[in-house]
């Protein structure tokens, strides 16, 4: 149950903040006047280099952490001031200023490959996905737990991929005011989660402090 609990937990932090449904507009934007295998071909890359890099952020964030002498609960109020950022962003309806810029958004009509720039990184793992990564794989203090972790990535960047493959279906049946209903939502859940990292930081910050 236990394990379950923080699966869920785990997969809902990490879904939120890489957020493919309200990426989904920048998306197809991004890649208009691309015919449906192009699409397709770059909704499968970037999703691969984005959960790829989600990944080895994951395992190397104790590394990151020990190299910087950054304790974890530093990074979690740090990650949750930065994530409450995002989800203001989110509940406005805004692109997440940590997300892709205008300057970025420009700047990729001139690229011939936008699957890693800016699609993968920092559109989908961007600084709040990767901070909430190794946040959260550090609250796991098992083996299993921090595989559950690993298992939330997948599922988030799979379902990504299907919503990046099926993008124009998927805007039509929602149109845009679903997607920014969607947005808020998921920018209301982000700012709670936001506001337990920095909780949860800052009492161990003080226990450890006593």
């Amino acid at each position: 149950m236990e394990t379950l609990s923080f699966f869920i937990y785990a997969f809902a932090s990490i879904f939120i903040i890489v957020n493919p449904i309200g990426g989904l507009i920048t998306f197809i934007s991004l890649t208009a006047g691309m015919s449906a295998t192009e699409r397709r071909e770059i909704a499968k890359r970037s999703v691969m280099v984005a959960c790829v890099l989600a990944i080895i952020f994951a395992l190397s964030g104790e590394l990151i952490l020990r190299f910087f002498g950054v304790t974890v609960d530093s990074l979690r109020v740090a990650g949750g001031i930065l994530l409450f950022i995002v989800a203001l962003d989110m509940l406005h309806a805004r692109i997440p200023r940590e997300s892709v810029t205008a300057e970025e958004i420009k700047d990729a009509t001139k690229r011939e490959d936008i699957s890693v720039f800016p699609i993968a990184m920092p559109l989908l793992t961007g600084p709040g996905a990767i901070t909430t990564v190794i946040v959260v794989i550090r609250t796991g203090t098992t083996l299993e737990l921090k595989m559950m972790v690993i298992l939330a990535i997948l599922l988030t960047f799979a379902l990504s991929y299907l919503i990046f493959r099926f993008g124009d279906k998927i805007n039509k049946i929602l149109g845009f005011t679903g997607s920014l209903v969607i947005t808020r939502v998921m920018g209301l859940l982000l700012g709670a989660i936001a506001v337990n990292f920095i909780a949860t930081g800052i009492w161990n910050i003080y226990k450890s402090m006593g």
